[in-house]
């Protein structure tokens, strides 16, 4: 049974002309999710002026809310959309004034991909670390260097600051936002009926080896692949990928290493490592039964490992992106619950 809360968070988006509208709809579809199930959300959007608002891509989004006429006195979360227009929207001093004003009376503040750069032009406490898009992580780093830029998680949380890499990333924000104020079953509930993963935790990497190898260009070697992704804890060795496609061991080394660009060790590591990432940050297992799990063998494989390629020891990371270990807010809300 879910449950209604009495207080209503305002959550307010900030819009712009050429945002990227699924900063904005993604969000906000995660918002008016846990709304229909638990209660206790208003979802606004303000721009400089109110009315329609051209989206990067052209399609139009109504802003509700001009700054001059909506009181930022009032926002609970303020969430800052990005896309390209958000150069423009950074020099915008009306705007930038309004944000400022929110973002000093808000219980939190949170930014989707670029939107961070609104966000730092209205003022974030020095030392505030903070994550973007990847494409965008070393602009922030050099015009901001009073931030702590780190483009590897896809959201970071520092305090009341949220902040999430590009785009879809923003759903897993909101989720997050969600879950801290209503609790994982509400979150789980929204992200299910948003047929979403369940959801993925901050840490995880906006990196994804699946996403960001070099893909093999022939079947043979897709086999030895989806072998490895599929249970990145089996034993991988040359002749076990060989067998998986069909070749040599040797013609397996050296097609492997011209079609992906890394030799078949060091490319089951990266899946290995990534495997470990997830399970630190998803759930409770001991570090030796991570490492075994996931093809390390033992915990000191695993830290040696994760100190080489990472630069924390994997209990480190576990304690800096669990996606479940309870955090205070800066400021403690009243939330009364009731039974639905």
């Amino acid at each position: 049974m879910t449950q209604r809360h009495g207080v209503q968070r305002r959550i307010d988006f900030v819009v712009f002309d050429g945002l990227q509208p699924l900063d904005l709809v993604g969000p906000h579809e995660v918002f008016q999710g846990a709304a229909r199930h638990a209660g206790g959300y208003v979802c606004r959007t303000v721009a400089s002026r109110a009315g329609p608002v051209r989206s990067g891509s052209g399609l139009l989004v109504h802003a509700e809310h001009g700054v001059a006429d909506l009181d930022p006195a009032g926002t609970d979360t303020l969430v800052v959309v990005g896309g390209s227009g958000v150069d423009a929207a950074r020099h915008d001093e009306a705007l930038v004034a309004w944000v400022a004003a929110a973002a000093r009376g808000a219980r939190r503040v949170a930014s989707v991909c670029s939107g961070v750069f609104l966000l730092a032009a209205a003022g974030l406490p020095d030392g505030c670390r903070v994550t973007t898009h990847w494409g965008r992580g070393r602009q922030l780093a050099r015009e901001h260097p009073e931030l702590r830029v780190d483009c590897d998680p896809i959201f970071v949380r520092d305090g009341r600051v949220w902040t999430s890499a590009g785009v879809t990333a923003g759903m897993d924000l909101a989720l997050a936002l969600v879950e801290d104020d209503l609790g994982r079953d509400v979150a789980h509930a929204v992200a299910r009926d948003l047929v979403l993963f369940l959801r993925r935790p901050g840490g995880q990497s906006q990196f994804s080896v699946a996403l960001w190898s070099r893909q093999p260009a022939s079947d043979p070697l897709r086999a030895a692949v989806a072998a490895i992704h599929a249970d990145p804890g089996a034993r991988h060795t040359v002749a076990d990928l060989a067998a998986h496609a069909g070749l040599s061991p040797r013609h397996l080394q050296r097609r492997f290493t011209a079609e992906l660009g890394v030799p078949p060790a060091a490319f089951v590591e990266q899946v290995r490592v990534e495997a470990a990432r997830r399970a630190l940050t998803e759930g409770d297992e001991p570090l030796e039964a991570v490492a075994r799990r996931c093809g390390f063998g033992t915990a000191e494989t695993l830290r040696r490992t994760f100190h080489r390629r990472i630069g924390v020891a994997p209990s480190d990371y576990r304690s800096r992106f669990r996606s479940t270990t309870p955090q205070r807010p800066l400021r403690d809300v009243d939330l009364e619950e009731h039974p639905a």
